[in-house]
């Protein structure tokens, strides 16, 4: 689920829509936020369950994830369409032309809002004595998730891919979808870390420990 929310995530962003929330706020975001938010829950789970190492580990994986794709997605660019092709190159390169710099973007903001965000979790489950689980799962995601809009727009708008009108719009549409998003998984959150403690018969504030060989592997 991480690893293809972050590359989906990656491949749709350049569909822009407009929600309104109740006719409290109209939210304009791009389709990409949609499934990003997903990748914060799984990685407060992990963080939660496995601790910071296995944590940090798996946003790791994401990187080479998203490169591979983008490896994919580039020779399928280059490749040219023949005759018949129900999706010529213009079209294709139309939609998926860009990908190259939205990952760039996405994986410069992702590795600086992932990171923070395990490590403020864990500074806040240490001080905490890991009690308040929604306290570390929220405050660590809302300081994240700005870092990620505000470099992902920035970025993007940078390299002509966003209008810099639209920037200051964009970043808060998308950071309060994304402090919404976190503050509705939260009892997802809660869910997900019952389970697993009742799956290992952990008890609270306790982590799956890495065998010896994990440890070097990390």
């Amino acid at each position: 689920m991480f690893i293809t929310s972050l590359v989906a995530s990656n491949l749709i962003f350049k569909k822009f829509f407009h929600w309104d929330f109740f006719g409290l706020y109209t939210f304009e975001i791009s389709v990409g936020v949609l499934p990003y938010p997903i990748t914060f829950l799984i990685t407060d789970s992990i963080s939660e369950i496995y601790g910071k190492k296995r944590a940090n580990q798996v946003v790791t994986t994401g990187i080479f994830a998203s490169l591979f794709s983008l490896g994919i997605v580039l020779l399928a660019d280059a490749v040219p369409a023949i005759a018949d092709s129900p999706l010529g190159d213009e079209l294709f390169h139309k939609v998926f032309g860009s990908t190259g710099i939205a990952v760039g973007a996405s994986m410069t903001a992702y590795l600086l809002a992932q990171y923070v965000d395990i490590s403020i979790y864990h500074f806040w489950k240490r001080l905490t004595h890991g009690k308040y689980l929604w306290l570390r799962n929220n405050f660590s995601t809302f300081l994240s998730q700005f870092i990620d809009t505000f470099s992902v727009i920035f970025l993007l708008s940078i390299f002509g891919e966003l209008k810099w009108e639209s920037f200051g719009s964009l970043l808060l549409s998308g950071f309060l979808f994304k402090v919404l998003i976190a503050a509705i998984d939260t009892p997802f959150l809660y869910l997900i870390v019952f389970w697993l403690r009742k799956e290992f018969n952990l008890k609270p504030n306790e982590e799956i420990k890495l065998t010896q060989a994990e440890e070097k592997s990390n």
